[in-house]
C-alpha cells in the first residue's frame, strides 16, 4: 500500500448515524447537529476560509440556497478556522448559512466524520447529506483542489424524497 493512500481520510459511509456535535457559529453562539433533527442537513467540510477553491465552493452553495430550501435542507460549512475568520469570510462572500469552527480541540468533528487530514492540519473537502433522522444518506470525499459542486448533494436530497 502506498503512503498516499494510507494518509487519505476514510470518511463515514451511507447508513451510519451521523455523530452529533456542538460548535461555535459566533463567539457566543453554538450550533448542534441535533438542532436540525426533522430536517435534512448538508455538512460541507472544507480546508480553509479564503482559499480559492473553498471560496468558489461556499459561494456556489450560497447561490443554490433556493434549491436546498426546496428540500427543506440546512447547509452547514465546517473547517478548522477560528470563528473570527469565519465571520469575516462569511460577510465578505455573503454566505447565507452558518460556518462552524472546528477549532478547539482542532479538527475534533472532522476526525469524528473521518475527514481530518493530520499532515495538513485541516479538514478534507468532504460532503455529507444527513436525513431527517440523523443518518448519513450520501457522502463524498473530493480532492482538495477540486470544487465538488452541488450535483451530488442535490441528487441525494432528491432521493430522500
Amino acid at each position: 500500500m502506498s503512503k498516499t493512500s494510507e494518509n487519505k481520510p476514510s470518511i463515514l459511509k451511507t447508513g451510519v448515524k451521523a455523530p452529533n456535535f456542538t460548535l461555535k457559529s459566533t463567539p457566543d453562539q453554538s450550533v448542534s447537529l441535533n438542532d436540525f433533527l426533522g430536517r435534512p442537513v448538508v455538512l460541507a467540510f472544507y480546508p480553509a476560509d479564503w482559499s480559492p477553491v473553498c471560496t468558489d465552493q461556499m459561494g456556489l452553495y450560497a447561490q443554490l440556497m433556493p434549491e436546498f430550501k426546496k428540500h427543506e435542507a440546512e447547509v452547514i460549512g465546517i473547517s478548522v478556522d477560528g470563528i473570527w475568520s469565519h465571520l469575516a469570510f462569511s460577510k465578505d462572500r455573503r454566505l447565507n448559512f452558518p460556518l462552524l469552527a472546528d477549532f478547539e480541540p482542532k479538527g475534533a468533528v472532522s476526525r469524528a466524520y473521518g475527514a481530518f487530514e493530520p499532515a495538513a492540519g485541516e479538514s478534507a473537502r468532504a460532503l455529507f447529506v444527513i436525513d431527517k433522522k440523523g443518518v448519513i444518506r450520501w457522502s463524498f470525499l473530493s480532492p482538495d483542489g477540486v470544487n465538488p459542486g452541488a450535483d451530488g448533494i442535490l441528487s441525494a436530497l432528491e432521493r430522500l424524497g
